[in-house]
């Protein structure tokens, strides 16, 4: 049973998590895509740049790992704030399957990038913001499985852009032709302004 019946907004913390968590999703689903490029490329300065780029894309996702299971112990405790009335059966449905969605992937991207990392014959360490080494998991060291791994890493990052777009045109249609408050929740400021 949500605790968040009757509740209209989510927390500071929740929409700090969410716009922190948003950020770095972008920012790294933007490397993922960039990163091939440059270590295609034949100027050494641009491998150079491919490779600090994958130190940081790795340690962002482990950062956006960490930070989403925070959300989720959160988001377990309060529940989601209820629905707008007005919203059909379908509408409420791809709003749960769209947050769902995005929880799982939020988890499975980083965990599909870790098994990648973790099982490379290379075996290049993570290391997180150049702060520590990042262990990695105990799967045994298989090209075949740090590739499925990285295919699975990929599809779902794709998926994420998917994902993303809907969630984005979906808060576009409540606030501009709904006029309701789910944009808001996320964006509190928006109150303060209606339409």
């Amino acid at each position: 049973m949500s605790l968040a019946v009757g509740r209209s907004s989510y927390s500071r913390t929740a929409i700090i998590l969410h716009w922190v968590i948003a950020l770095l999703v972008i920012g790294n689903l933007s490397a993922g895509l960039l990163m091939g490029n440059l270590l295609a490329s034949d100027d050494p300065a641009m491998k150079k740049l491919g490779f600090q780029i994958i130190q940081l894309h790795k340690s962002v996702g482990l950062t956006i790992l960490l930070l989403t299971l925070l959300r989720l112990g959160l988001r377990i405790g309060a529940g989601f704030p209820p629905l707008p009335a007005h919203m059909t059966g379908m509408e409420r449905a791809l709003a749960r399957v769209t947050h769902y969605g995005f929880y799982a992937l939020l988890l499975l991207i980083p965990l599909s990038g870790w098994v990648m990392v973790s099982a490379s014959p290379l075996g290049f360490p993570t290391s997180w913001f150049g702060l520590f080494d990042w262990p990695h998991l105990p799967v045994a060291t298989s090209k075949e499985t740090s590739g499925n791994a990285g295919d699975v890493h990929e599809i779902l990052g794709f998926v994420a852009i998917a994902l993303i777009a809907l969630h984005v045109a979906g808060a576009l249609k409540h606030h501009f032709f709904d006029r309701d408050d789910v944009l808001a929740r996320m964006i509190p400021a928006l109150r303060r302004n209606p339409l």
